[in-house]
């Protein structure tokens, strides 16, 4: 027989009967779109490539290396799997578009244990327990932080995925303590992997504070989790820092250094912007925080007898003072901090009054009207020129797009918008259903906005018509090339596009005798190398009024 609605009649809609199918292709649509088909950008994408370029050329995981220096900033976890995509699929897809088939792995990671805890700690409370675990996804999905982060080629990813596989270990350890041992090392290990010793530090807090506040981690069972969890973690934590000690001492210490200087209790959060992360999650986890601060009100008296309330608040209060605590100050630092407050939002939605509800509804309505109407009008002006005046606008700041319409961009753009128009009407009237039209609105409106977009946004973040050209204006014969100014992505992306390699000359390790220097810098102010060197070509991305490139050659007296 059918499962009912809220009404008692029986369910006929699709996301009713096949709530985890309909999870997944939202998931779907949310992450493909924007992926592939464009170039990598600047700064953290471009370093990534590097990295993940590094390990193609040489096989060497244990150093990271951007062109051909060592970048101790992040264990290679990430980057590996990043190039093994890349020898996997580079036969069907351009390197650094396999490449991010990493980010489809570790993003369907974290949807995956997302549900699974959503579901472990509010199931019981249910009268349809499935709904407790693809509404969890669903809130994970609706951050409105998450779009283009996560469909970055950054470890950050791969980090958000450590953390939400072990809060499933530790919603597990109470029932099953070897098994929530094991999820919690293996999270715990994939997010050192990931960006070094930000997730054990975490972890390793919040197994103590759990207990030192609330009577149920206090068991023995919850310290054969711990035990468990240790012996899951400790070839994560191991083999990759003494391979690199083996390697070299120097290097382990310098990556040591570099983890333990970024957490700092001088500065909180941004020199002179204290709390800069109370700003930042104010729209990056929107709106899971204000049903995660609501479920909390409504049910404050609960809060030291319900584990599904107060693991995922310690979890998040955690992770945010070790993020305030870590500079440089980044959004992308806050992505660990969304699967707390995505979890405690979970049982806030079954307790939102009326009006708050319906609040949401609209709200998820009007944003992907609005938006997707505003995205076709300017996709119409982009492409087809109409009206010319804003298309002459669009084109001056873009100036090497050229407008097209491919029938089968259009197809897909249209499939996205009539899925969202077929799919609200019919959602099924639940304290679910709010959320359900946020997140399908925001993966939808993202799918819709990537497709059309995308290229235009590609043809002036792309560094790849630069660096072709500066190596078109390379001399028939050198030794090497200097690098004065050249930021960490321009390098990596001189070596992909280009396959040049570049010597920062302020680095006397790095210091070789070589006879072309490529400078970088501003418009307005650009260093110029000593006398002695002639210039022989200078330029700049397309439409990009700010950077300034040029590229010298020693001259034959010198």
């Amino acid at each position: 027989m059918p499962p009912a609605t809220d009404n008692g009649r029986p369910a006929d809609d699709f996301v009713t009967l096949h709530p985890w199918a309909f999870t997944c292709l939202l998931c779907v649509a949310w992450m493909l779109p924007g992926l592939f088909g464009r170039d990598p950008w600047k700064p953290d994408e471009a370093v990534g490539l590097g990295l993940v370029y590094h390990i193609l050329q040489s096989g060497d995981w244990v150093v990271p290396t951007l062109a051909h220096e060592p970048f101790l900033e992040r264990p290679p976890l990430f980057y590996l799997t990043g190039a093994l995509f890349a020898r996997g699929f580079g036969w069907l897809l351009p390197i650094h578009d396999a490449a991010r088939l990493a980010n489809v792995l570790y993003m369907g990671l974290a949807f995956l244990f997302a549900g699974l805890t959503s579901k472990e700690l509010y199931a019981a409370n249910q009268a349809k327990p499935d709904r407790a675990g693809w509404i969890g996804v669903l809130t994970l999905l609706g951050c409105a932080g998450m779009l283009d982060r996560a469909h970055l080629m950054i470890a950050d990813v791969a980090l958000l995925s450590g953390c939400v596989i072990a809060v499933y270990g530790f919603a597990l350890a109470l029932r099953r303590p070897v098994l929530g041992g094991v999820w919690l090392g293996v999270g715990t290990g994939i997010g050192f992997m990931s960006k070094g010793l930000f997730a054990p530090a975490v972890f390793g807090a919040t197994s103590l504070v759990l207990p030192a506040l609330f009577a149920q981690w206090r068991s023995r069972r919850y310290l054969l989790t711990l035990v468990v969890a240790l012996g899951a973690a400790l070839p994560w934590l191991l083999i990759w820092p003494a391979a690199l000690y083996h390697r070299s001492p120097e290097l382990f210490h310098e990556w040591l250094t570099n983890n333990l200087e970024r957490f700092s209790v001088a500065d909180w959060g941004m020199p002179g912007r204290p709390g800069y992360y109370f700003g930042v999650l104010s729209w990056f986890a929107f709106p899971a925080w204000a049903i995660a601060l609501w479920a909390l009100w409504a049910r404050n008296r609960e809060l030291r007898t319900n584990v599904g309330l107060h693991l995922p608040l310690v979890v998040f209060l955690v992770s945010f003072i070790a993020v305030s605590l870590s500079h440089p100050a980044r959004e992308v630092n806050a992505l660990p901090l969304l699967p707390g407050l995505a979890l405690l939002a979970v049982p806030g939605l079954t307790l939102l009054r009326r009006g708050a509800a319906n609040a949401l509804w609209w709200f998820a309505l009007m944003v992907f009207c609005f938006f997707a109407l505003t995205g076709w009008f300017y996709w119409i002006a982009l492409d087809l020129g109409f009206p010319a005046r804003l298309h002459a606008h669009l084109m001056r700041l873009r100036p090497t797009y050229e407008p097209a319409w491919p029938l089968l961009k259009l197809a897909i753009a249209a499939g996205f918008t009539a899925a969202w128009l077929y799919l609200i009407p019919r959602l099924p009237r639940s304290p679910y259903r709010p959320m359900s039209a946020w997140a399908g609105s925001l993966a939808l409106l993202w799918a819709v906005g990537a497709v059309l977009f995308i290229p235009w946004v590609d043809s002036a973040n792309s560094y790849r018509s630069m660096m072709l050209a500066v190596r078109d204006a390379m001399p028939s014969s050198y030794r090497c090339m200097w690098s004065h100014n050249l930021g960490e992505p321009q390098r990596a992306l001189l070596q992909y596009f280009a396959g040049i390699v570049s010597y920062r000359e302020a680095e006397a390790a790095r210091k070789r005798d070589c006879d072309v220097l490529l400078v970088q810098g501003l418009r307005k102010n650009i260093s110029a190398p000593a006398l002695g060197w002639e210039l022989i070509w200078q330029g700049a991305r397309p439409g990009d009024n700010n950077e300034l490139y040029r590229l010298y050659r020693k001259s034959p007296t010198h």
